[in-house]
């Protein structure tokens, strides 16, 4: 067995992310944004305040792995509609599904909160994630400006998608 194939020996248990997580997922952000977006963005994705900041507006749900969250991901329940943000897996864990099965934890959790809708957000220069979420039901509906606080090395916007859930 691979060190990365040592690293989902053992079943990750998934929680909801409490205020004194709020470091460890900005961490876990930065990581796995850094590794698949250096190309055209430097930096931190996201900071410590600001991941606070959401967890006040929505919640994060975490996956961990012996101690250690492992992924995350932001939900935002908005009516009927619910938004998904901020999928984050540590790059040791990437590639073995995690990713997907927290994405349909969250999808499962905002369908019992009566949402029909999740949204989810792509920056257009990420092509590889299109498939991914295109093979999950989602489909694109619309662009919006890259987070203007943010600078990066290539012009860039976001792929608006949409996946019903009922």
């Amino acid at each position: 067995m691979s060190n990365r194939e040592e690293n989902l020996a053992v079943a990750p248990v998934v929680r909801w992310a409490k205020l004194n997580d709020a470091e460890q997922i900005a961490k876990l952000i930065n990581s796995a944004f850094r590794l698949a977006e250096e190309f055209f963005f430097e930096g931190d994705r996201i900071a410590l305040g600001e991941v606070r900041d959401l967890m006040f507006k929505g919640r994060f749900l975490l996956a961990e792995n012996e101690g250690k969250v492992a992924a995350c991901v932001y939900l935002e329940p908005r009516g009927d509609r619910a938004y998904l943000g901020l999928l984050s897996v540590d790059p040791e864990r990437q590639q073995f599904g995690l990713g997907s099965w927290l994405m349909k934890v969250g999808e499962d959790h905002c369908r019992v909160l009566g949402c029909r809708f999740m949204d989810i957000n792509v920056v257009n220069l990420r092509q590889e994630l299109f498939g991914f979420y295109e093979r999950r039901g989602y489909v694109e509906n619309g662009l919006a400006p890259f987070p203007g606080d943010l600078d990066t090395k290539l012009p860039c916007y976001m792929v608006k998608m949409s996946k019903q859930l009922d």
